[in-house]
């Protein structure tokens, strides 16, 4: 391939450990801290934004590592294509989902009481396609 080796390890490393914080945070933390006991509604929000605001910064920065690494190395076109798609599901969530989120989530922190959010739901899915597009960009990076 014509990914130099240093270029697709580094970007093969960053993308695993991407792909380990949207997993841990995701899929573990943020479904499980709503079953603690005493964290309410507000509560669980308020934590969660703090967390995902975190989590979408580093992200963020996980993906310029990996978008300069991918292109420094001189990555062929599929691995290119996959380093596109994983950002642009990343552009989606913070430019479309999150701030229709983060406004629903003022009103219920400011208490109003309102059903589940179709946005949540977006943005899980999002997530799920991330997670898939992640792992097969680290797959993709290892084997170049």
């Amino acid at each position: 391939m014509n990914t130099t080796s240093t270029s697709a390890a580094t970007a093969g490393a960053v993308t695993f450990v991407w792909l380990g914080m949207v997993l841990a945070i995701s899929f573990l933390e943020a479904p499980l801290k709503f079953r603690a006991p005493g964290v309410t509604i507000p509560v669980g929000l308020g934590i969660g934004r703090l967390v995902f605001r975190a989590l979408n910064a580093v992200e963020t920065v996980l993906a310029a590592v990996v978008i300069v690494t991918v292109a420094v190395g001189g990555a062929p076109a599929g691995i290119i294509a996959l380093t596109a798609t994983v950002t642009a599901l990343l552009a989606v969530q913070l430019a479309a989902v999150r701030p229709v989120l983060n406004r629903r989530s003022d009103r219920v922190l400011a208490g109003e009481d309102l059903p589940r959010s179709r946005s949540h739901l977006w943005y899980v899915a999002l997530e799920i396609l991330k997670t898939a597009a992640l792992i097969t960009l680290g797959i993709a990076l290892s084997a170049s």
